[in-house]
């Protein structure tokens, strides 16, 4: 039978440089259900204000009722704030050990950083940190709990407007920052691209695989569910995240 975990580990080894593109599945295995990223909380139907939880917290919503936004967010934040990390984020943390690793994640909850990894790109954001909507000014970060109903919303120390997370709200454009570091990256070349927990639907999260596909460069794709490419990776494994990157951590050890 073909050990698929150990011709990925062997790649693994002769690579020096590989690129973890993650969503809302590599956090699956640490308790949050994969709801498009944002933690899982609103599967079942619409807010209590009657709106999708999309509208709410949507760069629209906050614009006009910024309590309504940051009353899911901060439900968002203490979901996130009550996990800790899996194996696959540990794993892929612990390979930074060995090679160059360079995380690209959908997620906001910051979970790839509290497992040590050192170089994630964000690119959706994170809740852990905010700043002011009026002046962009950094504000202090906020606490696990608390409540934002009308009237009681953070403010700006020095101008007074509204604060808010460092998070792409829906309809909101990609931070630039991130954008250039992404781009920085895979103009230096990556010589593996792993795939793990999303449907990559964004062309900014499909791009460098199918750039990888094409360049011959080896691709594995981890997802209990099909997507549009796994037809084209090299690798598919129909498994969990922490499962699967479990495997092929032991794998690469037996290698060495």
């Amino acid at each position: 039978m073909r050990d698929i975990y150990r011709e990925i580990a062997v790649k693994l080894h002769a690579c020096k440089r590989v690129l973890f593109i993650t969503g809302a599945g590599v956090s699956a295995d640490s308790g949050l259900p994969t709801y498009r990223g944002v933690g899982g909380l609103y599967n079942s139907g619409d807010t209590e204000e009657g709106m999708p939880i999309e509208e709410a917290i949507s760069g629209r919503c906050f614009s006009r009722h910024p309590e309504i936004t940051w009353k899911y967010l901060s439900q968002i934040r203490n979901n996130c704030g009550a996990v800790q990390p899996n194996a696959a984020h540990r794993i892929i943390a612990e390979l930074e050990k060995s090679l160059k690793v360079v995380v690209l994640t959908q997620n906001i909850d910051s979970l790839h950083l509290r497992a040590g990894s050192s170089d994630v790109i964000e690119i959706h954001g994170t809740l852990e940190t905010r700043r002011c909507s009026r002046c962009d000014r950094a504000a202090p970060s906020s606490s696990p709990g608390e409540d934002f109903l009308a009237g009681n919303l953070p403010h700006c120390e020095k101008c007074g407007g509204i604060v808010r997370p460092n998070v792409v709200l829906f309809g909101e454009m990609l931070p630039e920052p991130a954008l250039s570091r992404l781009q920085e990256t895979l103009d230096e070349g990556i010589g593996m691209v792993f795939l793990i927990g999303t449907t990559a639907v964004f062309p900014y999260i499909s791009h460098p695989v199918v750039m990888a596909v094409r360049a011959g460069i080896p691709t594995v794709e981890i997802n209990p569910a099909r997507t549009h490419l796994s037809d084209h990776v090299e690798y598919y494994i129909p498994r969990g995240a922490a499962e699967a990157m479990t495997e092929i951590m032991q794998a690469y050890r037996d290698i060495n």
